[in-house]
């Protein structure tokens, strides 16, 4: 196990060829590295310090150290409305409860196979504000792809809503291009420094209308000096990539699993640390829309359910290669 001056003691490493990532149990089982092809694709923000996580603390201000965090049942802060039966009125924290909660982590080694019996590590969360048993298992094929499946459990009695989202946050650089499928639709969830005509406005992917004019957002470090967004996808196809150079990170899933993608782009547009941090962005799959699960049982009627005793699963492929840059 190799260890950086950024790493917290109790990190784990999986890795296979030119892939490593890192996982901090200790960290609410945050990834805080993720290097593929040659770069590492997680943004740390130099004004944190990574340390144990706070609950009572906000996300923003006393965590956000960057890398790769998973959000349930929401992501932003929100109370559940008051007309959902038995968790109406129940107030949920920014990026939800697990970047807070400690896991039980376990490291196994699969049976040999495909993957060559590879190392699993896999974190579990229990609910505190609602009842569910959250579980996520990474492993490193030898082929390099990082893979992660995910199950969660409705322990209780009633059906749970929820929202989930992973939220690498990557950096965003002049070379930085965002591969989305052309067309699809784009949904506004939040702006600052740029006007997209507000929330809810709906846009066609990449070519965005701003006041100003039609803005090409897969080169988002040409947009503007300083703006932030947060934008939704409903995705037809499971895929969407990063490039930086000559390096591309792809994500690959089921859309039937994972119908949603969220973008938040900050381009020092937003937040507690913007004369500090360095820009970055979130490629962030996820099931449901927006970033609150209160907009999602509401206006966005976008929330997903988990009846009493029912699990959910689905599957997550970060996959790394070296291209030839287009422009």
């Amino acid at each position: 196990m190799r260890k950086t001056a950024r790493e917290p003691v109790g990190s784990a490493e999986l890795r296979a060829g030119e892939t490593r990532v890192v996982i901090a149990p200790s960290l609410g089982g945050r990834i805080i590295s993720l290097e593929m092809a040659g770069r590492e694709w997680l943004w740390q923000n130099p004004a944190v310090s990574a340390r144990q996580p706070d609950d009572d603390a906000p996300y923003t201000v006393a965590t956000d150290g960057g890398g790769y965090d998973e959000c349930f049942p929401t992501v932003g802060a929100c109370t559940i409305p008051t007309w959902i039966p038995r968790y109406g009125g129940v107030e949920l924290p920014e990026h939800g409860e697990l970047w807070s909660r400690s896991t039980e982590f376990t490291l196994e080694t699969q049976p040999r196979g495909a993957d060559g019996g590879a190392l699993r590590a896999r974190c579990i969360w229990e609910g505190e504000r609602m009842p569910y048993r959250f579980e996520r298992t990474v492993c490193v094929e030898p082929s390099g792809a990082a893979v992660m499946s995910y199950a969660v459990l409705n322990t209780g009695a009633e059906r749970l809503p929820f929202l989930w989202a992973a939220q690498p946050l990557m950096p965003l650089t002049p070379a930085t291009r965002l591969l989305l499928p052309e067309g699809m639709r784009v949904r506004v969830f939040a702006q600052q420094g740029i006007e997209l005509f507000g929330p809810n406005a709906e846009h066609i992917w990449p070519r965005l209308r701003t006041a100003a004019g039609v803005v090409d957002l897969s080169h988002p470090d040409a947009v503007g000096q300083r703006y932030a967004c947060t934008l939704f996808f409903d995705m037809k196809v499971g895929q969407a990539a990063v490039e930086e150079g000559s390096a591309r990170l792809t994500v690959t899933f089921d859309v039937h699993d994972v119908p949603n993608m969220g973008l938040w782009i900050n381009k020092r547009g937003w937040g507690p640390f913007r004369r500090r941090s360095s820009a970055h962005l979130a490629l962030a799959p996820c099931i449901g829309a927006p970033d609150t699960l209160s907009d999602a049982l509401g206006a966005w009627n976008a929330v997903h359910w988990l009846e009493p005793g029912e699990t959910r699963r689905w599957t997550l492929r970060w996959s790394g290669e070296h291209v030839v840059p287009l422009d």
